[in-house]
């Protein structure tokens, strides 16, 4: 299944280097002074951090396996950003997956697990320590909630099967990877749930200094739902009037069930019987009744996950500058597009990609570093490539070199290396 392995020797090999992310995952360990991401499926060092409960076999499969399971149509259940429920209490609320009432904390602990389990199988080496990349902050607006979700993670960690567990900031251990330049620096890691930056110093012989890591909880996924409910929730009924079943006077049709359905995390809960009832009332009085039949469809059928990866397509269509990028929707209805020119992505991404440019100059201020001292930006993240979020670095460290070269791997590939230490 997997490629053969290094040979090292057993006691390089005690601790196992996890970068546990929003959207993807990745491990690896470090063979002679290098880092190196195990194959976790075949081909494939990195796999999405997805699960998929099938309801008749009772395996939870994960990786591209179970977005394959969603993309083709199988019954079950799909989740994905289950690391943004860290320290909130929806981590520990029950659902019937696969058969069996679990917790979302017990999910990541078998998504661990199989991580675990993959990287041995890959190495042939029993790991009973992991250096876990962690968030400057899982959440910036909440410092007690911060703390609960680094301890969540960590009881999901012990929970799978090993004996300790460390942590390291996702910034420094992109760090790590990159290549000495001497001169200031920032690391720019825009992942899935949250955006960090760590600002550093290297002299001419390498020496790196770190002077401070800072961050905020937003990031690519928080992309996809600006834009799902700018752009596609309209065409599901939201802001849509609904008449009042006594008298003449209409409401908005409420925006919770639209925020709920655009936001990765939180598709799982409107498939709930009083939100499907809640869409089917609204749809009988709707003054658009055809828009909110498709948001009764959504529901009935479970497609929200769907619609998600729609979203995310056409965000990645626009950000390569396609003329008039689409949002497929025709899991929903037949033919049923939307639109999204460049200008309108810009205009829905801008004030997140505002916060963001906030967050970097707060930390360049925090290491008393002016921003044209800056001579290297070094991106990591899959959500650090949109141009619009690269445009406002350029123009905040104008004297800076964005480098993108290992953009989806740096984080990994640091927490490898740091592993044998």
């Amino acid at each position: 299944m997997f490629r053969n392995f290094p040979h090292l020797k057993a006691t390089q090999m005690h601790t196992l280097g996890i970068d546990f992310g929003t959207s993807n995952s990745a491990a690896g360990v470090s063979v002679n002074g290098a880092p190196w991401l195990i194959e976790l499926e075949p081909g494939e060092s990195t796999l999405p951090t997805a699960v998929f409960f099938d309801p008749y076999t009772k395996n939870m499969q994960i990786g591209h396996r179970a977005v394959r399971a969603l993309i083709n149509g199988q019954e079950g259940r799909f989740l994905r950003a289950l690391k943004s429920l860290l320290g909130t209490p929806l981590l520990h609320e029950s659902r019937r997956l696969g058969g069996e009432r679990l917790t979302f904390a017990s999910v990541i602990t078998r998504f661990i697990a199989q991580i675990k389990q993959r990287a041995e199988a890959a190495t042939g080496y029993t790991f009973s320590e992991v250096l876990s990349g962690r968030p400057v902050y899982f959440h910036s607006a909440d410092m007690a909630r911060d703390a609960q979700a680094e301890n969540d993670l960590r009881t999901c960690y012990l929970e799978a099967g090993f004996k300790s567990v460390r942590f390291m900031h996702e910034p420094v251990a992109a760090l790590r990877a990159a290549s000495n330049v001497e001169g200031y620096g920032l690391i720019a890691d825009i992942g899935g749930g949250t955006s960090d930056f760590t600002v550093f110093h290297q002299d001419a012989a390498g020496e790196t200094n770190i002077l401070v890591s800072h961050g905020l909880r937003l990031g690519g996924t928080d992309f996809d739902r600006q834009i799902s409910i700018e752009t596609v929730m309209p065409m599901f009924g939201a802001g849509s009037e609904i008449r009042n079943s006594f008298g003449p006077e209409t409401h908005t049709a409420p925006r919770r069930i639209f925020n709920e359905l655009a936001t990765w995390q939180l598709i799982p809960f409107v498939y709930a019987p009083e939100t499907r009832k809640l869409a089917a009332d609204l749809a009988q009085f709707a003054k658009e009744p055809d828009k909110l039949a498709r948001l009764v469809s959504v529901l009935e059928y479970e497609l929200g996950h769907d619609v998600a990866f729609a979203v995310e397509r056409g965000k990645i269509a626009g950000n390569d500058e396609i003329a008039n990028a689409k949002i497929n929707l025709s899991m929903v209805e037949t033919g049923l597009n939307v639109t999204i020119p460049l200008g309108v992505l810009n205009s829905a991404l801008t004030p997140l990609v505002s916060d963001i440019r906030q967050s970097a100059h707060a930390a360049l201020k925090l290491a008393d570093v002016p921003t044209y001292d800056i001579t290297r930006v070094v991106l990591v993240g899959g959500s650090s490539l949109m141009n619009l979020l690269q445009s406002e670095l350029s123009t905040l460290c104008p004297n800076a070199r964005l480098d993108a070269q290992n953009a989806l791997t740096a984080v990994a590939s640091g927490l490898a290396l740091a592993s044998a230490r």
